[in-house]
């Protein structure tokens, strides 16, 4: 239901700009919100008119603030049972869900399976841990430490995603490890993109980007010639250049997983928010990996999977999937790219 009463809350940026080249009847328009997945969301499309670009900008929001809340582990919302629910009833009872929490789950443990583990939404309790050392060390810098391996190993018992117990006929889900938490940062942004972008297909958005904090999904192409869109691909040590590249994409996601938003320092070393299952530290493989394929949800799981496997394993992982491209950069400013990375690049 498109709730027309709050557009001007919700749509704090609207705005009209040049029109497109030979293009009189088409004209970009552009919306912004700053609450959905605690990350800026932005919509862009060519449009004939302002009323159907709002129209189409409010149905992608509602949507998108209805998956945030489902899949949202850190606060409660009334009526409705969602991923904090879940972690809440641990060890104690199923918890009746939406679909849509049944199908990321789904999702989940299928990515689960063909990244060979890393990406677990059942790593919350480790991941919990750095959650509260990094917020403490960013409020308090000069007493930032590290968490203990002692205190991760005890952490990591509890992270089979098997103990993740779905019912699909009876629609609950039940974690049968009481200290075992849920944690979907890794899927849940990227998947979220790709449902709402297939309902508004559906509904008729046939040209259009949708970002979620980095999470782009382009959909058809731009303007009534018919041009593909373009993408940056943030430069991790953008200080002076913004983006390294420049991709040149229709129907496709592209995703990036990197060190340089969410971290904090310790004796001088930053520790960021992607968590190696297996060594239980930030990965320190790269600083930035990049994915491009047509599901954002996937694209968002692979930029993770990709970030924690070293640079050969990741790129094996890459080439054996049809049309998906990735590009890696390491610390020294190196980059590496899957075989058909460059074909995507505007020069």
């Amino acid at each position: 239901m498109i709730k027309k009463s709050v557009i001007v809350c919700l749509v704090l940026f609207l705005s009209l700009c040049l029109t497109t080249c030979g293009s009189p009847e088409k004209e970009r328009y552009e919306a912004q919100f700053l609450v959905l997945f605690d990350t800026v969301t932005q919509i862009v499309s060519y449009m004939d008119s302002k009323e159907d670009f709002t129209d189409y900008a409010q149905q992608i929001h509602d949507y998108l603030e209805d998956y945030h809340q489902l899949y949202d582990i850190y606060n409660d919302y009334e009526g409705i049972n969602n991923i904090k629910t879940i972690n809440d009833n641990a060890g104690k009872e199923a918890v009746k869900v939406d679909q849509r929490i049944i199908d990321l789950l789904l999702f989940a443990k299928d990515v689960h399976n063909k990244t060979d583990g890393k990406v677990n939404v059942a790593l919350g309790s480790v991941l919990e841990i750095w959650h509260d050392y990094r917020t403490k060390g960013i409020e308090d810098p000069k007493n930032a430490i590290l968490p203990s391996m002692e205190e991760l190993k005890a952490a990591v018992v509890h992270t089979d995603i098997n103990n993740v117990i779905i019912d699909e006929t009876e629609s609950t889900v039940f974690i049968s490890d009481p200290d075992l938490r849920l944690d979907v940062g890794a899927i849940a942004k990227g998947y979220a993109v790709e449902q709402v972008s297939q309902i508004a297909i559906n509904n008729g958005f046939t040209s259009g980007l949708i970002s979620v904090g980095g999470n782009v999904r382009i959909i058809g192409k731009k303007g009534k010639e018919g041009q593909l869109w373009n993408v940056g691909i943030q430069n991790p040590n953008g200080q002076y250049e913004p983006y390294l590249h420049v991709a040149h994409l229709t129907n496709s996601s592209l995703v990036t997983s990197g060190n340089y938003i969410r971290y904090y320092t310790v004796d001088e070393k930053k520790y960021h928010h992607i968590i190696d299952p297996e060594t239980l530290f930030p990965a320190d493989y790269f600083t930035a990996v990049t994915i491009i394929c047509q599901d954002s949800g996937i694209a968002d799981a692979l930029s993770t999977a990709v970030y924690n496997m070293p640079y050969e394993e990741g790129l094996e992982l890459i080439e054996n999937l049809p049309d998906t491209e990735a590009i890696w950069i390491f610390p020294n400013g190196e980059e590496k790219y899957s075989s058909h990375f460059a074909e995507l690049i505007k020069e």
